[in-house]
Order: C-alpha cells, then sequence, then structure tokens
C-alpha cells in the first residue's frame, strides 16, 4: 500500500483506526453522546490553550472557514482579506458569497506577512468587521506570524478569524495569546485523523457578533449559531457521526500524550529544509517555513508529474501543488503522524533515487544528509 506523506491528508495511526470501528449509538437519541462530544471539544480547547468555545462540524476543513465566513458576513459588511498565499486570497470569495466586500491586503507569497507593514496599512483604514488570516498555507507551505498579526488587528477592534487547518499541532499556537476570535482546524492534517471534520473555536465578541446581525444568517449548514444549547438541549442540528467523532477524540488523546510533539515537528522540518537546499535543491518560500509541510521548486530539466510518479513508483505518496503554482512545485508533508525519522528517511531515499534517475544533479546525498541534520538535532 503507497504511504502517503502529503501535506494531508496525512498516516492515521492505529488508536484512532480502532476507536472508529467501535459500536455507536444513535447521536440524535442517545444522550450521552453530548457529553462525549462536549468531552472532546473541551478538549481540543485545552490543547489550543483557550476556553473559548470548540464545535465539531461534519465536513472537511473547508466548512469551517465557510461557516466563520457565512455566520460573521452580512451584506455590505468589509471584510480584510491578508492575501499572501492561494488560500489566503481564497477567503475573499466566502465573503462575497454572503455579501460582504472583501478588501485584499496582497503581499509576496514567498514572504510571511509583516507585523510592521500591516500596523502602518490599518493606520490608514481599519474599518472593517474582521479580518481573515491564514497560518499555514499549505499550497505554498508559508507560516505567517498570527501571533503577532492578530493583536495589531484587535487594538482596532477588528474580529479575527484564522484558517490553521495546516498548521495547528504542529506549529505552536496559542488562541488566547494571539487574540483569535475564530479558529478553524481540521481532522486531516496534523490531528492526523481521516478527512471529514472540521472544528472551529469560537470566543464570546464572535459569538456576540454572530447573535447581534441585523440580517439572518443565510445558510443552515454553515450557521454555528444552529449549535447554541446543544448540550442543555442534547439536540444537534443534524446528525453528527458519532464513529468520526470517536476517531478524532483518539486522535486528540494522542496529541495530549505527546510531550515532543511541536520539538519533533520542528526538528524533522529543519532537517528536511536543509537536506534539501544542501543538495541544490530550491525552497519556494523564501521565510516563514512552516513545520508541517516542505515545499521546493521542480529543478530544470523535469516535471511535477515525472518526480511524483518516480515516488509513486518506490511505493511513497507525495504532493506537486494547484493554482498559480501548478507543475511549479512539490510538497512534502511532515504533520502528524508523517512526523518520524523512519518515514522521512524513505521519504529522502526515494527522492533521491527519482531526481538522479530523471537526470538532476544533487550536490549531495539526501538520505545521508537528512541524517545528519536529524542526528545533530536530536543529540541537542
Amino acid at each position: 500500500m503507497t504511504r502517503i506523506m502529503t501535506p494531508g491528508p496525512t498516516q492515521v495511526p492505529e488508536p484512532v483506526r480502532i476507536a472508529r470501528s467501535l459500536p455507536c449509538g444513535n447521536p440524535d437519541l442517545d444522550e450521552t453522546f453530548a457529553d462525549e462530544y462536549r468531552d472532546t471539544c473541551r478538549l481540543i480547547s485545552r490543547l489550543l490553550d483557550t476556553e473559548n468555545e470548540t464545535l465539531i462540524l461534519s465536513g472537511e476543513g473547508i466548512l469551517g472557514l465557510e461557516a466563520a465566513c457565512a455566520s460573521l458576513t452580512e451584506p455590505g459588511d468589509r471584510v480584510l482579506v491578508l492575501d499572501n498565499g492561494i488560500y489566503g486570497k481564497g477567503f475573499a470569495d466566502f465573503v462575497s458569497m454572503y455579501g460582504g466586500v472583501p478588501v485584499l491586503y496582497t503581499r509576496d507569497m514567498r514572504h510571511a506577512l509583516k507585523a510592521d507593514e500591516l500596523a502602518d496599512y490599518l493606520e490608514k483604514d481599519h474599518n472593517f468587521k474582521y479580518a481573515t488570516l491564514v497560518h499555514c498555507d499549505t499550497p505554498s507551505g508559508m507560516l505567517n506570524p498570527v501571533e503577532e498579526l492578530c493583536p495589531l488587528l484587535k487594538k482596532y477592534g477588528i474580529l479575527t478569524v484564522v484558517d490553521s487547518v495546516s498548521g495547528m499541532f504542529g506549529n505552536r499556537l496559542s488562541v488566547d495569546d494571539a487574540q483569535i476570535d475564530l479558529l478553524c482546524g481540521g481532522s486531516q492534517k496534523a490531528v492526523s485523523a481521516p478527512p471529514g471534520l472540521t472544528f472551529v473555536t469560537l470566543s464570546d465578541a464572535a459569538k456576540k457578533a454572530m447573535h447581534e446581525r441585523k440580517t439572518p444568517i443565510a445558510s443552515f449548514y454553515a450557521n454555528l449559531c444552529t449549535f447554541d444549547g446543544y448540550y442543555e438541549k442534547k439536540w444537534f442540528p443534524y446528525t453528527m457521526p458519532g464513529s468520526d467523532i470517536k476517531g478524532l477524540r483518539a486522535a486528540m488523546d494522542l496529541i495530549a500524550a505527546d510531550p515532543e510533539l511541536y520539538d519533533r515537528h520542528h526538528r524533522i522540518a529543519e532537517a528536511t529544509r536543509r537536506t534539501l537546499t544542501d543538495a541544490g535543491l530550491t525552497l519556494y518560500p523564501l521565510d516563514g517555513y512552516s513545520d508541517t509541510v516542505t515545499v521546493f521548486e521542480v529543478p530544470e530539466g523535469t516535471t511535477d508529474t515525472a518526480i511524483l510518479a518516480g515516488i509513486r513508483e518506490q511505493g511513497l505518496m507525495l504532493a506537486g501543488s494547484f493554482d498559480v503554482l501548478a507543475g511549479k512545485v512539490i510538497r512534502i508533508g511532515h504533520m502528524g503522524a508523517n512526523a518520524n525519522d523512519a518515514d522521512m528517511e524513505d521519504v529522502m531515499a526515494a527522492l533521491d533515487h527519482t531526481l538522479r534517475a530523471l537526470g538532476v544533479p544533487l550536490k549531495k546525498d539526501l538520505l545521508a544528509t537528512y541524517k545528519d541534520y536529524a542526528n545533530a538535532n536530536c543529540e541537542k
């Protein structure tokens, strides 16, 4: 079976698979399910360093992003869309869909957003209901410093919506320290559960804005207010996927029990980046590197299709990208269950073999170099 070393979905650990196979009752009628759901939500909040309420939604991570915009946006609302990547720019579509007016703050895709530049911009224009930010832009491997950017926005009373679907639990993130009003996550990235769930954390300010709207929310499934009082009523707006949530709980328990989680992600990411650059390959981002995904440019003389096919022949799966980056880069996912040296060593061996077979000159052996960096970091 092909091992997926993509930036989501990731490999799924055995305890998560087992949890998903356990018997489930009827979540519409079994009142104990409300306790299971709430306990899992509270664990997610704790792991994200906040007492803000978390809600788990039945749908892939994109549902959380749309639900945030659907629930907050009223016709005519000006929304600041921080754009230095494909997903960052994509928020504008959701804002427009629900009648808002997206104002794009567009910067170079190869650089992380800078707090001082945003501060200068906000001095001149800060009349926005909320702002959207992407923590880790998966297509490019860019990590933005949301912990610096969100407090600047909050100084002007601007609500903050952050997409950290592929950032959280691989890169450190505290909701409270970063002053995030609505944070979106997903099951299939560093959480390492199968696709199908998204979860959002909601501040009191975000809830207030949703409940004080002058117009109704133009959605049912993407309306976060439909969960109001679910625990007291023992009622959910739609049938919840019990097996998926059992698996998510098992994945969160693994995260909670892993004291080396963030150090391991950083060590592996650093070793990967240094290995590729030492061998003569070019990373796509120029700064702002995420610890969940490494993205490098397709070398001259070959194609992303040829590289991915060569890797696939060796039983591994990496990813290309899409939109403006289609055909230009290769992405290695080292998030969640993928963030281990054994799998990364296999990736490096397969990538070395494939690139050399395609006639790409490498200055160093990828596997040996990766081992050197990984071992050196372990010793530190």
